[in-house]
């Protein structure tokens, strides 16, 4: 344990956030994405939420200034009129670390090869739809 981080960034998980570089995106995905069989770098947090996960992630990792979508939510199959609410959750959380930015949503077809070439995944037990995120990495700049 260490003072100030979150105990949801495991070694592991810290380990791959810090290799990570600017640019880079990592997948924080739920309970029913298929993880193992995505092809990246696979980092298990079961037993936490997407959220938590989330949260914990963007409290030690900048979102990228850069790009028009730092931070990709996966949007409802079919017909419906409104987001899932754990949508709402993730752009809460982003707007918690990142004031200036928001959550994009873009479809399931786009979503999964997105998702599937990022440095990494960290799959979580969360059971709400739709608990998928892609984060790109930003930098820090020098004080």
């Amino acid at each position: 344990m260490l003072k100030g981080i979150s105990n949801l960034l495991t070694p592991q998980l810290l380990h791959v956030l810090q290799a990570m570089g600017h640019g880079d995106e990592i997948s924080i995905v739920d309970g029913n994405y298929p993880g193992e069989s995505a092809g990246p770098k696979l980092v298990r947090l079961d037993g936490h939420s997407a959220t938590d996960v989330l949260d914990a992630i963007l409290s030690v990792m900048p979102l990228d200034t850069f790009v028009k979508d730092p931070a990709v939510g996966m949007d409802v199959v079919g017909e419906v009129p409104e987001l899932p609410p754990i949508l709402a959750d993730f752009e809460a959380i982003i707007k918690k670390h990142e004031p200036a930015m928001s959550l994009s949503v873009v479809k399931k077809p786009d979503f999964y090869p997105r998702a599937n070439k990022a440095y990494a995944i960290v799959q979580t037990s969360e059971a709400r739809l739709y608990g998928n995120i892609v984060l790109k990495k930003g930098v820090i700049f020098p004080a």
